[in-house]
């Protein structure tokens, strides 16, 4: 493909800033069409493009006149949670190249319904887990290749964000998380933690996920919020089904354990959690500590006698993408990570080499979200995780979503 042509489905939070760190770091790509539900957004968004580039867009308020113009050959869907998996099926089978944004998915059937899509148009997909080219990630990632940690026995990650008034206000900011914790108990954003685990212990490729038990506890937090808030007045007699924290445990084939936690309505500071243990070694994020056995380190010292260490060893084993990175594409989004995503995703576009986050990847880390609901309803019950490549994992060779040197 000569020239990326871009439309744009979903003008809310998200789908801004994805825009607005296109027109300020993609030149190359031609924003050519702008959809939203909510004509006022997509009336906003064509004055930033034509500001920004010169030229106006088309705008739809119907996702399927965006998918049937001929001028966009790729979108990138940032639209409500629920409608991820409908939309990217109906845009691979438009043939329109498809950059999906993260949401946990709402069946196993929506899940599979991605991958036997891309398996019958082949048309090129890719899951936008931007925290997949988080610094940190990377930096463990490429201490693993390397054996630095030897063999990788646990992982731990976390969705730790308070989101309290974003969740409230959704109503005002016509956002679907409301709803969505209103009437569902599950971990119902695992991706930006699980994904780059998933990358790290090559999920899919050599690796896979079996089972998973997951536990909620009681819904207080938002109740708690609401009370005395003049503006959340409407919420105050409402019930929450969502647990405050929830704790999903994933068994790999490998033999390794992968926890991960939604924490998302209490009062905390923000944080992935990003925690992998090996034979040779911890990383560990939360700690800002790296211990390997080559260290020689003293195991009864606590914790934070070492804490900071990580600093220079994360420079020495940074990849280049870290290393290259411009101040102004740092803050276009979540640190740089956005930028990073969209760059892998156009150049794969461009080049049509294979995606680095494909649709195994994005059915295997959504199908997370609807089985853990299943598993709290039954008490905590194991579940199987489907093997979405239908054992092609076996022989997949691995696919990290950088170079890491």
């Amino acid at each position: 493909m000569e020239k990326i042509k871009l439309g744009f489905l979903g003008l809310g939070q998200r789908g801004n800033g994805l825009l607005t760190n296109v027109l300020n770091n993609f030149p190359q790509v031609e924003v050519v069409a702008l959809c939203d539900e909510y004509a006022d957004r997509v009336e906003d968004c064509i004055k930033r493009v034509e500001e920004k580039r010169g030229m106006r867009p088309t705008g739809y308020t119907k996702h399927s006149e965006l998918f049937q113009d001929a001028n966009v050959n790729t979108v990138i869907i940032s639209a409500s949670w629920e409608a991820h998996a409908p939309l990217a099926v109906e845009a691979m089978k438009c043939g329109k190249i498809c950059g999906l944004e993260v949401g946990g998915g709402y069946s196993v059937e929506d899940c599979w319904s991605l991958v036997h899509t891309w398996e019958e148009t082949k048309t090129p997909f890719m899951f936008l887990e931007n925290c997949c080219f988080g610094k940190e990630e990377l930096v463990a990632t490429r201490m693993a290749r390397e054996g630095k940690l030897g063999e990788v026995v646990y992982a731990h990650g976390a969705y730790g964000h308070d989101l309290r008034s974003e969740i409230c206000g959704g109503v005002k900011n016509r956002h679907y998380r409301l709803r969505n914790y209103l009437i569902r108990n599950c971990d119902n954003y695992p991706t930006h933690n699980l994904g780059p685990i998933a990358k790290l212990l090559n999920i899919n490729r050599g690796n896979r996920m079996l089972k998973l038990t997951s536990m909620a506890s009681k819904a207080r937090g938002l109740s708690a919020f609401v009370q005395g808030k003049e503006e959340f007045e409407f919420l105050q007699d409402k019930h929450f089904a969502q647990g405050d924290v929830v704790c999903t445990n994933i068994m790999c084939a490998d033999g390794s354990l992968i926890s991960l936690k939604l924490d998302t309505s209490l009062p905390r500071a923000y944080s992935r959690e990003f925690t992998i243990s090996g034979t040779k070694g911890l990383f560990s994020v939360p700690d800002q500590v790296v211990l390997t056995d080559d260290m020689e380190f003293n195991h009864e010292l606590e914790m934070k006698e070492y804490t900071g260490n990580n600093k220079e060893i994360y420079e020495q084993n940074l990849p280049a993408v870290w290393r290259n990175i411009t101040q102004e594409q740092i803050e276009a989004g979540h640190g740089g990570m956005d930028t990073l995503t969209l760059q892998a995703f156009f150049g794969a576009a461009l080049s049509g080499e294979e995606m680095p986050i494909d649709v195994y990847d994005a059915a295997a880390w959504m199908v997370i979200t609807c089985l853990s609901e299943a598993s709290i309803a039954n008490g905590g019950m194991p579940i199987d995780i489907p093997d979405f490549t239908n054992g092609k994992w076996i022989l997949r060779e691995p696919k990290d979503v950088a170079e890491l040197i």
